[in-house]
């Protein structure tokens, strides 16, 4: 018995190449309009939050660490969190000494402790988007897919599931300006796995497409090196993926001798789903 040559080539074929894949900015565009219906989906759910930050001296030592833990309600068009669980530490002369509340200055002039709650508010806590990550560090909803190029790489299997992976970067050269336009404008380089079936992202990784100009780094008296993050998403409800951890490192060099490494490592857990009729419900000032 003779088998077509069709046949017989689409077996000889590696899984997951026995067809053509779709365009690049076809799947991307895809991915970019579900991540618009996965972000309407997310606010049906309530779920934990854990923050781990570091401000790290030159010489390895941390200086600072904080440990948070909120209750995240997803509202329509923003979350609203509750502090459930904090503690601090900060390092003077040697010693360790805790504290117990967000903000907190043991000394006039507190550069760690400014700057390891903005890490915080900055990065994990905007409200304008339904899982608190800000949304101008992710590079692939719908608004911010035409601002970037893509290629595919291929596929390859990530944690049991077939997943395209691809690199993308901005269409035209970003500058410092673009960073505050809310992820419209492309400022960021990097790879993303691409779940084939559902077209939603499941891990991306990213690095600042441009370095800040040395102009910028005299005026401010900072220069930031490092700049990226990492974020993976799990599946939880159909249609529904959830970021689940994001970590990011950067080192920031400022006046009066001032270094730091700076990490945030961010994880969700225990999702639940929400009854409509929930009486869940937070103020502006965190409290039911």
């Amino acid at each position: 018995m003779k088998i077509p040559l069709v046949l017989l080539a689409s077996a000889l074929l590696p899984a997951g190449y026995a067809q053509s894949p779709p365009d690049v900015s076809e799947i991307m565009n895809r991915v970019g309009q579900n991540q618009t219906r996965a972000e309407t989906r997310r606010r049906e759910f309530v779920y934990t939050q854990k923050q781990t930050l570091r401000m790290i001296r030159p010489n390895g030592k941390i200086a600072r660490e904080e440990h948070r833990e909120y209750t995240v309600v997803p509202r329509p068009k923003r979350v609203q969190k509750k502090l459930v669980r904090f503690d601090g530490r900060y390092e003077s002369k040697g010693k360790y000494f805790s504290y117990d509340h967000p903000d907190y200055h043991y000394k006039g002039m507190d550069i760690d402790g400014d700057l390891i709650n903005s890490l915080s508010e900055d990065l994990t806590n905007d409200t304008n988007s339904r899982d608190g990550i800000s949304s101008n560090l992710f590079p692939l909803t719908e608004k911010a897919v035409p601002h970037y190029a893509f290629k595919l790489i291929g596929t390859e299997t990530y944690h049991g599931r077939q997943v395209y992976r691809v690199h993308f970067e901005p269409r035209k050269k970003p500058s410092v300006g673009d960073m505050d336009d809310d992820g419209e404008n492309g400022i960021w380089k990097g790879d993303a796995l691409i779940d084939v079936a559902e077209l939603q992202p499941v891990s991306v990784q990213t690095s600042l497409a441009f370095k800040v100009p040395a102009a910028v780094k005299i005026l401010l008296g900072t220069n930031i090196n490092g700049l990226g993050y990492a974020i993976t998403y799990e599946k939880f409800d159909d249609g529904v993926w959830f970021p689940v951890s994001y970590g990011g490192e950067f080192k920031v060099r400022g006046l009066f001798l001032y270094q730091r490494t700076m990490t945030v490592s961010l994880l969700n857990s225990d999702f639940r789903k929400q009854d409509v009729n929930s009486s869940i419900a937070y103020t502006d000032d965190g409290k039911q």
